[in-house]
């Protein structure tokens, strides 16, 4: 189970507790959560999908970079993505990046990423909320059915889960690249399985399948 701190606390206190021992934490609303080590399936997909999307982005001479780590601090909360990619050009307008490695404007986001197992809550309804309220134009989850239930990663009830599932991935549930493109102010989610081309609006001339996405982890 993910393990939390009951004390309510703000974005400057969270930072300024950030220990270093090697865990990674975000901020929910206020309540520090540690986030459980990661699997090896997942950072195969992570370390894949990073890879082409910097190839990507290399290729079209785009001034973008993709941290080791960094924050996406939003209304509310504060985030970790698996994959973060960012415009450097636009971080001279960030006021917490030299110091905290957080960016709070959509315009330093082109793209996010979340690779998820049972954690429903957060990527497809906590997250997207706000990255869509924050502006951030493209937000992909990356949902392997065959990543559920790994010991460690956070659980949720098991009727929430199976609502979720239904409602994001199908019925019966199947791996599946959910590219959520904002419009207006909204997110319009387009779903890709197989050997589905994901269509990317930052990468237009993207040829990726969600197949090659979740062989990665094979």
């Amino acid at each position: 189970m993910t393990q939390t701190l009951p004390k309510l606390v703000t974005f400057e206190q969270f930072i300024e507790w950030y220990p270093n021992d090697g865990m990674r934490y975000e901020l929910h609303k206020g309540v520090i959560v540690e986030m459980p080590p990661p699997v090896g399936d997942h950072e195969d997909v992570v370390g894949f999908l990073a890879a082409q999307i910097a190839f990507q982005f290399l290729q079209m001479g785009l001034p973008y970079r993709i941290p080791k780590t960094a924050f996406i601090k939003t209304s509310e909360s504060t985030y970790s993505p698996d994959v973060l990619l960012l415009n450097h050009d636009n971080l001279i307008n960030e006021p917490l990046w030299k110091k905290q490695s957080t960016v709070t404007q959509s315009a330093s986001v082109p793209l996010v990423v979340e690779v998820v197992s049972t954690n429903w809550r957060d990527d497809y309804h906590d997250k997207f909320g706000d990255y869509e309220e924050m502006g951030i134009p493209e937000y992909w989850i990356v949902e392997d059915t065959a990543l559920d239930g790994f010991p460690g990663l956070k659980q949720v009830s098991v009727d929430y889960a199976g609502l979720g599932g239904k409602k994001f991935i199908g019925d019966p549930k199947q791996p599946t690249v959910s590219v959520c493109q904002l419009v207006g102010d909204e997110y319009q989610v387009t779903k890709f399985t197989g050997n589905n081309l994901i269509v990317s609006p930052t990468f237009p001339n993207w040829n990726l399948t969600a197949q090659q996405v979740f062989d990665a982890a094979l």
